[in-house]
């Protein structure tokens, strides 16, 4: 199997465990913002926000380091050993020491919702690790069923408990915890990782490779996190809670797009790192990023170009009106986010964690500086087009700094094309008028048909192919 239809069919089985949660999460959007008003979204949205913050800070990014260690040694046995005991030996430790810790620094914490700070890191935690241990020894089913278990959980329980019992941002929380709780044990079980772990097993210098990888990414993920989660904080304290709930329901759009995204991009890293020294990895790197851009790109300008025809069926609660005005800004974000995200697996792949760091922490401070100077100008369009900036700050760097290792080129005519087309659909937008839609829409179609028409006509022909095959 070559490497185009090897990733092709990794993202296609982790996607089975994504796409599905993922939508019907979204679409029950309009049940939190009926249900719930913005004080409450917003409180949830900022705890999660420091859930992110605590991760990487107390388990030391060691979740990445596990996953890329492990593909390297699938088919020997004692290493696979020694590195799940290592790493698994090493959480529990860090997990205690950080109970036994935020238990005393409770005691001066006036919020209601505090235990569930401790508790949703430690479980997100585990969730994670023992997913990517089960990416990295290539047992994307496993993933896949995973990831499907905990989003499910999330969406029944929220319903549960938000609609059934009315439980609020406590139901939120709860559902997060023991769905994340309930993928680890499926995993811990199914992976047999038990069989993995003992004692005997945990290994000094393991650790210190472990950690020499991993411990660079904590300022790369805290950076992420910087532009990611700062925006909320400063959000909420400047604008106040309410105003961060209007935020996070804009974001619900654009993660859309990033959701799919981390579906691909999970087996891209997976397949940047095997294929790194290959030949034409060049080739193969060029390729794969301009076609996954034309594909996102695309789909970013179909969301904002249709979303003046949804908007009100999905943001139901009149509070949370002003929603409108940031979701293409975000949308926008979202395509250097991407851009970003797929020039950093070579990164990953080459094991230059320092560099994702670096880049990462420029972005990181131009991010909080054009927030911080415009926030009390323009009010929330700070948050999201700092965001912008940041993002496309990012994105320009690493292409030229990933040249030193790798010779990515990037299709012009497409990148002109596209500026345009965004353009034009942004000034439909934000004019407000029912024919300019009906237009956007339309030309919106055509670019997404025209930029991905060899892209669908090959996955249209191994369907076709897969399907007389099988009536053989």
């Amino acid at each position: 199997m070559n490497r185009e239809k090897q990733l092709a069919k990794n993202t296609a089985i982790v996607a089975i465990g994504k796409i599905c949660t993922q939508f019907v999460s979204f679409f029950l959007l309009p049940l939190y913002t009926a249900l719930l008003s913005t004080e409450e979204y917003g409180i949830v949205d900022l705890l999660n926000t420091y859930v992110a913050l605590l991760l990487p800070i107390i388990f030391l990014q060691i979740d990445q380091s596990i996953f890329r260690y492990l593909i390297d040694v699938r088919d020997d046995e004692d290493s696979k050993n020694k590195l799940i005991t290592t790493t698994l030996l090493t959480v529990c430790v860090q997990s205690l020491l950080f109970f036994l810790i935020y238990i005393f620094i409770a005691q001066y914490i006036n919020n209601e919702y505090k235990y569930f700070l401790a508790t949703n890191v430690v479980a997100a935690l585990f969730s994670n690790i023992l997913l990517q241990i089960s990416r990295g020894l290539g047992d994307n089913l496993t993933y896949s069923i995973g990831s499907l278990i905990s989003g499910t959980g999330t969406v029944i329980l929220n319903v549960v408990f938000i609609w059934g019992l009315k439980l609020g941002a406590y139901g939120m929380l709860l559902a997060t915890l023991i769905s994340n709780l309930l993928c680890a044990f499926f995993v811990f079980i199914r992976k047999k990782i038990y069989k993995n772990t003992k004692v005997k097993y945990f290994d000094k210098k393991d650790l210190k490779e472990l950690w020499k990888y991993s411990i660079p990414l904590v300022p790369n993920q805290l950076s992420w996190w910087i532009i990611n989660a700062s925006d909320r904080i400063i959000v909420s304290n400047v604008l106040g809670i309410a105003i961060n709930g209007i935020y996070s329901a804009s974001n619900k759009f654009s993660s859309i797009c990033i959701t799919l995204f981390n579906i691909f991009n999970m087996t891209w890293s997976e397949s940047a790192s095997i294929h790194i020294k290959d030949n034409d990895s060049e080739k193969f790197f060029s390729n794969i990023i301009n076609t996954t851009m034309k594909l996102f790109t695309s789909l970013c300008i179909l969301i904002i170009a249709f979303m003046p025809f949804v908007f009100k069926f999905l943001i139901t609660g009149a509070s949370y009106s002003d929603a409108y005005y940031q979701i293409p800004i975000l949308m926008v974000a979202t395509i250097f986010n991407i851009l970003v995200s797929l020039i950093g697996s070579i990164y990953v792949a080459l094991k230059k964690t320092k560099e994702i760091a670096k880049t990462s922490f420029y972005a990181a401070i131009i991010n909080i500086l054009v927030n911080v100077l415009l926030i009390n100008h323009i009010g929330l369009y700070a948050a999201s087009i700092s965001t912008l900036i940041a993002y496309l700050a990012m994105s320009i760097y690493r292409f030229y700094d990933v040249q030193k290792y790798v010779k990515v080129k990037i299709d012009k005519k497409f990148v002109f094309i596209s500026t345009i087309m965004i353009c034009v659909i942004l000034f439909i937008y934000y004019l407000k008028n029912l024919y300019l839609f009906i237009i956007g829409g339309f030309i919106s179609l055509l670019f997404a048909y025209i930029c991905n028409k060899n892209f669908l006509i090959s996955i249209l022909d191994i369907i076709i192919k897969k399907v007389a095959k099988k009536t053989k």
